[in-house]
């Protein structure tokens, strides 16, 4: 009966505005942690009419249960947070787009993987980008620069209470559940006075955008989500509502991302699905209550030099946990056999370009984002699963690049190796004698490559920007 109670009382409750600090003065001596002039690599925001301001944000959230049939209810209601915001915006001719990333914590700091994918987007269609500081990088924060940081806190309210599953049945010191409400109040905030935001499309890698699209949209706020479109970057599993709920099984419903009530954009790579995604596919929808796409990127991988855009200078990393992984240019702790450089050209950073502006032209103007065939398996959901690959080895079917329709390398998924090897992707440049095979000569190569940039562009899967310039590098490299 009190969860009945409590789940009524969610469905009138508005989203409010929470308190604001800032921004906060930059000095030599503190500045934000991620800045863009004091990451890798450097970037003068100004050069692009751009300034970066950073505020906290302080307000009371609820922790949530999240049962079986979907009903969310109030754990623990009114808890004080504050996090962090940095924003990046134009100084003028603001587009009334935020993209909304979720900083991720894999690394225990704040890392802007998503900024580091799209940021030539968000820059060209003068979009500003707010990144959000989740509670697994909070202490990173505070150890970065405990004054600057002093107020940023996630505290769990319910610190004696019993914790399944946790360690000695004890909750930690602070509360993972306190995020939903953070991210619904920072969006209502860029939507208020502070902004003046039209439109607010959340992103991250990895379960918490999914969690909160499925969960949190519609439930919580009252008819009138603060967040007007999704775009995931895999994998899309669901993460944990509260810090002492228990994992949701792999054939849970809720793990399927299902009648949102705003449009969502899953992205997979190639390389995510064997094993990972190809548990999550679904059918693409237009219904009003189930705007879905799933986008399957052919012969990318899991990760590229894009994510790195941006990321942490080494001191930065040091002074946040202790320690930095590798090098600028390679920044994990073991190499792959033989030693390859981070991929680039990103064939998944593209896409993502093309779904941020599918969104927008989806919530702005009603136009249905592009369709796209799944990429082909062989014997799926089995152990021998496999992809179903062309004679110069890339995935048929999918989102196509034209690094891929119209290739001068091979491109690899994965790479031999420890660790993170297996989700790095390499390619291996085809000789003269391969491009006279395929083309007949460089110059009918470069002239296929660019009639499908423009063929790409015209079916919305490259953006304007990204189209402009695939032809000045293909021009470049042909002088």
């Amino acid at each position: 009966m009190l969860a009945a109670i409590a789940t009524l009382l969610l469905a009138v409750a508005a989203t409010p505005v929470p308190k604001a600090t800032g921004p906060i003065p930059v000095t030599a001596d503190s500045y934000p942690f991620m800045a863009t002039n004091k990451s890798t690599p450097a970037l003068d925001l100004s050069k692009v009419g751009y300034v970066e301001e950073e505020y906290l944000v302080s307000g009371a959230a609820n922790v949530y249960d999240w049962a079986p049939d979907g009903a969310v209810s109030v754990k623990t209601p009114n808890a004080p947070y504050t996090t962090r915001i940095l924003v990046r915006r134009p100084t003028s001719g603001f587009s009334g787009t935020v993209v909304v990333e979720l900083l991720f914590p894999a690394r225990r700091f704040d890392w802007s993987m998503m900024w580091g994918f799209s940021h030539d987007y968000i820059i060209d269609h003068k979009d500003a980008w707010v990144g959000i500081t989740l509670p697994g990088s909070a202490d990173g924060l505070k150890k970065f620069n405990p004054i600057r940081y002093a107020n940023v806190s996630f505290a769990n309210p319910s610190p004696n209470a019993p914790c399944p599953g946790a360690q000695n049945n004890t909750a930690a010191a602070s509360e993972d559940g306190l995020r939903w409400d953070a991210i619904s109040q920072v969006g209502a905030l860029l939507k208020s006075d502070l902004m003046r935001a039209q439109y607010l499309f959340l992103t991250t890698q990895g379960a918490d955008v999914a969690t909160y699209a499925n969960a949190i949209h519609a439930t919580l706020q009252n008819g009138k989500p603060v967040y007007d479109g999704y775009l995931l970057k895999a994998p899309f599993t669901m993460g944990r509502i509260n810090q002492c709920a228990p994992a949701l099984a792999a054939n849970d419903p809720r793990q399927m991302i299902k009648d949102v009530g705003a449009p969502v954009i899953a992205v997979a790579a190639q390389g995510e699905i064997i094993g990972g995604t190809f548990a999550f596919r679904r059918e693409d929808s237009d219904e009003a209550k189930d705007r879905f796409r799933l986008y399957e990127v052919a012969s990318a991988g899991h990760i590229d030099k894009s994510a790195y855009f941006g990321f942490p200078a080494q001191s930065t990393q040091v002074a946040a946990v202790g320690t930095a992984q590798g090098t600028v240019d390679w920044p994990f702790n073991a190499q792959c056999t033989p030693e390859i450089p981070l991929m680039e050209p990103s064939l998944i950073g593209f896409v993502f370009n093309a779904s941020f502006a599918a969104l927008d032209q989806w919530v702005r103007k009603g136009t249905p984002a592009p369709r796209a065939p799944r990429i082909e398996l062989k014997d799926p959901g089995t152990p021998q699963g496999s992809v179903v690959a062309d004679k110069l080895g890339h995935g048929l079917g999918g989102v196509r690049t034209p690094f891929i329709d119209v290739p001068d390398a091979t491109y690899f998924t994965s790479s031999p190796g420890p660790g993170t090897c297996r989700e790095m992707g390499h390619k291996v440049p085809f000789d003269a004698a391969k491009i006279t095979e395929l083309y007949g000569s460089r110059k009918n190569y470069a002239s296929r490559f660019a009639e499908t940039v423009d063929r790409l562009l015209k079916e919305r899967w490259l953006t304007e920007g990204d189209a402009k310039r695939l032809k000045q590098a293909l021009n470049a490299g042909s002088n």
